[in-house]
């Protein structure tokens, strides 16, 4: 799973074999660490539920979780949709939330692109 931050706003890109494992077990994550130090690390989530009814951020000290709704979850997965978009109140506004596919590159080779969503602009004549 990929993550940018930019601003006030939090993007996902997810692989096909992350979007199997958090439709079999309604969770993915992954951890950064900053430094030796014990807590310097930030550890970030995806996960699906029946709970919400939109997509938003779950905030703990060293974790941050995106919830989205489980029935829009197994829609996306399963269509042609690209990604999952809302947005969360914070502070400072609305903090915007984006779970995108992961396409392939382009410009990359296969092995570059392994576990990638087939580009939809793929063979595109301009």
């Amino acid at each position: 799973m990929k993550l940018r931050i930019k601003g006030n706003s939090l993007r996902f890109r997810i692989s096909p074999s992350e979007m199997v494992r958090l439709l079999d077990t309604g969770r993915i994550e992954d951890t950064i660490y900053f430094s030796v130090e014990d807590g310097a690390k930030l550890t970030y989530a995806l996960k699906h539920t029946s709970d919400v009814s939109a997509i938003g951020v779950r905030y703990e000290p060293q974790m941050v979780t995106v919830e989205v709704p489980t029935v829009e979850a197994q829609a996306w997965a399963a269509g042609e949709q690209v990604g999952l978009y809302g947005e969360s109140a914070s502070r400072a506004g609305a903090l915007e939330l984006a779970i995108e596919k992961d396409f392939a590159c382009l410009d990359k080779d296969d092995e570059q692109n392994a576990d990638t969503f087939p580009n939809p602009k793929e063979g595109a004549v301009c």
